[in-house]
């Protein structure tokens, strides 16, 4: 036999509806203490009963506890309203960088010579002045860039020049050193060849006077 669902509904009889709220109030005070103590967590219980009277339960402060649930849901609010203003936002944003992003890309078309035939004689008149600007930039640019190269070979040449007067003095110094080690050398030879000497003899007196003896 399956049970059905009891269906809850309002008790009529006042006596047994007063005891019923006493035993339920009383049970649901001590289950919010013993979740504040068991989780640590901050619980706070109003209730009223039929006649008006207040019953509460609160693990800090019930003005506490509401204080902190208003700004809560302020803030779970604005929150939501900020998500929302922010998501327009943003969407109007995209839709205003996508127009310029397609007015640049034609822009960049004629000035490439194309999309041209809906162009009028002012829009043309201004392509061509815009594009006498940009080659006037093109061409300054070109000729800074020629001027620095210019400069730089200059600079290379004279270090190339002052290089070559540097090996041309070394060149003229070296014949000039070997000819003055070619003239110091002499009769005379060293080491275990033979020394060649020329003896001289002195004589003092009259000549001849040596031969007749």
């Amino acid at each position: 036999m399956v049970r059905g669902k009891t269906e809850m509904r309002r008790i009529e009889n006042a006596a047994s509806r007063q005891v019923t709220f006493s035993k339920r109030r009383n049970g649901l005070l001590k289950k919010a203490y013993e979740l504040s103590v068991l989780c640590d967590a901050e619980v706070a219980v109003i209730v009223f009963s039929p006649r008006g009277k207040l019953y509460e339960f609160s693990s800090s402060s019930v003005e506490r506890t509401i204080g902190r649930y208003k700004m809560h849901t302020k803030d779970v609010n604005i929150m939501d309203k900020g998500t929302d203003s922010d998501i327009q936002q943003w969407r109007s944003e995209a839709t205003d960088i996508a127009k310029k992003i397609e007015v640049i890309e034609a822009q960049k078309g004629k000035l490439l010579g194309d999309g041209l035939e809906s162009c009028s004689l002012k829009e043309l008149c201004e392509l061509e002045a815009q594009m006498e600007r940009s080659l006037h930039k093109i061409r300054g640019r070109k000729q800074y860039v020629l001027t620095e190269q210019i400069a730089q070979l200059k600079d290379k040449v004279r270090v190339l020049l002052q290089e070559n007067v540097k090996l041309h003095k070394e060149c003229r110094i070296q014949p000039q050193l070997q000819l003055a080690s070619t003239r110091d050398v002499g009769p005379k030879n060293h080491g275990n060849q033979e020394i060649t000497e020329v003896e001289t003899e002195l004589v003092i007196g009259r000549p001849g006077i040596w031969e007749d003896k």
